[in-house]
C-alpha cells in the first residue's frame, strides 16, 4: 500500500515549519538578527533594551506557523484529521495569500525595510500558491463525513 499523501500540502507544512523554525532563530539571535530579518526598528531598539515583546511575539509567530504545520500534514494525509481542517486550511491559505499580495502596500511606512517587506512577501505568496495548489487536490477529500 503506497503513502496518497499530499506533496503540495506536504511541501506547504514545510515551508511553514521553516518559517517557524527562522522566528525561533531569530528570538536566539537576538536584536542583530531581528535587524537582519528586517524587524521594524521599534521592534529592534526593544531586543537591544531587553525588552521581552519582541522575542514574545517572534515566538507566538512561530507557535502559529507550527500549528499551520500541523494543519497541512493533516489535510496532506500524513496524521489525522485536525478539528475545523477545511476552514482552517483556507484560512491559512487566505491568510498567506493575503499577505503576499497585499504586504507592499500595507507593511509600507511601518518602519520595516522594504527589502524585508519585498522578500516577505513573495515568500508568502509562493506559501500561499503552495497551499492553494495542496488544497485545490484534496478540496472533496476534506468534505465533512456526513
Amino acid at each position: 500500500m503506497g503513502n496518497e499523501y499530499n506533496m503540495a500540502l506536504v511541501l506547504g507544512a514545510g515551508l511553514s515549519l521553516l518559517a517557524a523554525l527562522m522566528h525561533v532563530g531569530v528570538i536566539m539571535g537576538g536584536p542583530s538578527w531581528y535587524h537582519l530579518f528586517g524587524a521594524g526598528e521599534r521592534f529592534v531598539r526593544a531586543a537591544r533594551a531587553g525588552r521581552r515583546f519582541p522575542a514574545v511575539v517572534t515566538a507566538g509567530i512561530a507557535l502559529v506557523l507550527t500549528a499551520w504545520a500541523a494543519y497541512a500534514l493533516s489535510g496532506a494525509g500524513v496524521i489525522e484529521p485536525l478539528p475545523l481542517l477545511r476552514p482552517a486550511l483556507c484560512a491559512i491559505t487566505l491568510v498567506y495569500l493575503l499577505r503576499g499580495l497585499l504586504g507592499p502596500f500595507v507593511l509600507a511606512g511601518t518602519g520595516r525595510s522594504t527589502r524585508f517587506i519585498m522578500i516577505s512577501s513573495a515568500i508568502c505568496l509562493v506559501y500561499g500558491l503552495v497551499h492553494l495548489f495542496g488544497l485545490v487536490q484534496v478540496w472533496s477529500s476534506l468534505a465533512s463525513p456526513g
